[in-house]
């Protein structure tokens, strides 16, 4: 296989205090070294592809003793397998999902190196997180998209329509690709944002006056990709009562910095994708409220945020963490999805996708990922989130974007 594994599965236990940001040093309003967003052709061998995923769950099954398990649980559009890997007997479950856009390719590398260390490790900290979580994990589910190293898959409208026969008369959803993005063009193979297909009602059924929607409206469940996460979390709701946490791993921008200095950020984090069901803001999902748990979703947030902070003793870069910005609105995604439906909520936003950074700082920003899930693990599985302050979480610091950033190909990220 190409992708090396020299990382050490030493982790970081989150301390029940906020740690703040590892940016101690005096603020600058120093200029950041050039970066640039414009797409490139880059190398993306050291990246997981979907056949060495293949090749790596099974090892990790079997290496495990039986303690990792893992099934097909749907196929993709182009009928390549959605995998599921599930560690842990647990009462509390987390689901986690990587590379829902197929040019963020971080997640998948961590999710492999997380379920390898819980699958064989004896270490306390491994036996309390198999004791009392249960951990779901889905870690490629665009593999057409990532196939293609680009952000979209490769279905068609016309394939939605025979899929959905009433359909046949309504507009493509607005989520359809039919034009370059992030450097591929997608006219010659046009394809959806599969984390725009997402709908707050499980059950829902494609209806042609929903179409084409908005990004602040929910999806329709037309790509068999959302759908079997969809099923996967209903499947888990029935058996566990409730999906405790859900963690969805993403790129954006590589040239965001911490604000006030001249350093890139590694990874920006979010625990807030809807208005709140309870307020005239969220109105429109207010059957939602009794199940909707921001302050949860903060304290989840806030372990990810406190075990990088530690980290940064170690590496620097593990403190360049920032706040994803809070003005989203996006129910068609799956964290607005499964958060309205009673999960805490964690997005990971890693620096630079593949047509801008390549496989640059691929073993860093991997390693960043994993802190932060080994963190929210642990700090769920010991019962310690519950004392984090969620009021913390709104003293993250905010992400600098900055002029140089804001172009077509950034404003598209979670």
């Amino acid at each position: 296989m190409n992708r090396m594994r020299a990382l050490a599965l030493a982790a970081v236990v989150a301390g029940s205090a906020f740690v703040p940001a590892a940016a101690t040093a005096p603020l600058t309003m120093a200029a950041p070294p050039p970066c640039s967003e414009e797409p490139r052709e880059n190398p993306i061998s050291e990246f997981t592809s979907y056949d060495e995923l293949l090749v790596e769950l099974d090892r990790i099954e079997r290496v495990s003793a039986g303690r990792v398990a893992v099934e097909t649980v749907g196929e993709s559009n182009r009928g390549r397998d959605m995998l599921l890997a599930r560690v842990g007997t647990g009462p509390k479950v987390v689901l986690v999902t990587a590379e829902i856009h197929g040019n963020e390719k971080t997640g998948p590398d961590a999710v492999l190196d997380l379920l390898d260390f819980l699958g064989t490790s004896d270490s306390s900290r491994a036996k309390q997180i198999r004791e009392q979580l249960t951990v779901v994990a889905m870690p490629k589910i665009n593999p057409d998209g990532a196939a293609l190293d680009r952000r979209g898959n490769d279905m068609t409208w016309q394939e939605v329509q025979a899929r959905f026969p009433q359909l046949a008369t309504a507009p493509p959803s607005w989520n359809y690709y039919t034009e370059p993005r992030q450097g591929d063009d997608y006219s010659e193979r046009p394809g959806f944002d599969v984390n725009r297909d997402y709908n707050p009602d499980l059950d829902y059924q494609p209806q042609p006056q929903d179409f084409p929607g908005s990004s602040d409206r929910p999806g329709w469940f037309i790509s068999p990709e959302t759908q079997a996460v969809r099923d996967v979390y209903r499947s888990l709701q029935a058996e566990f009562g409730a999906v405790d946490t859900y963690i969805d791993l993403h790129h954006q921008g590589a040239c965001y910095t911490v604000p006030g200095t001249d350093r890139f950020v590694t990874l920006s984090l979010s625990g807030k994708f809807v208005a709140d069901p309870a307020t005239p803001e969220g109105a429109a999902y207010a059957e939602f409220a009794d199940t909707f748990r921001p302050e949860y979703s903060k304290q989840l947030n806030v372990a990810a945020y406190n075990a990088l902070q530690a980290a940064a003793n170690r590496n620097p870069e593990f403190g360049n963490i920032t706040l994803y910005p809070q003005d989203t609105n996006l129910p068609g995604t799956g964290l607005g999805t499964f958060q309205l439906n009673g999960s805490g909520a964690v997005l990971f936003e890693v620096r630079g996708q593949t047509q801008t950074l390549g496989e640059q700082h691929r073993a860093m920003l991997t390693r960043a990922v994993y802190i932060g899930l080994d963190g929210i693990l642990s700090s769920v599985a010991s019962g310690q989130v519950e004392h984090l302050d969620p009021a913390a979480y709104d003293r993250i610091p905010p992400t600098d974007r900055g002029k140089q950033t804001m172009t077509a190909t950034t404003d598209i990220e979670n």
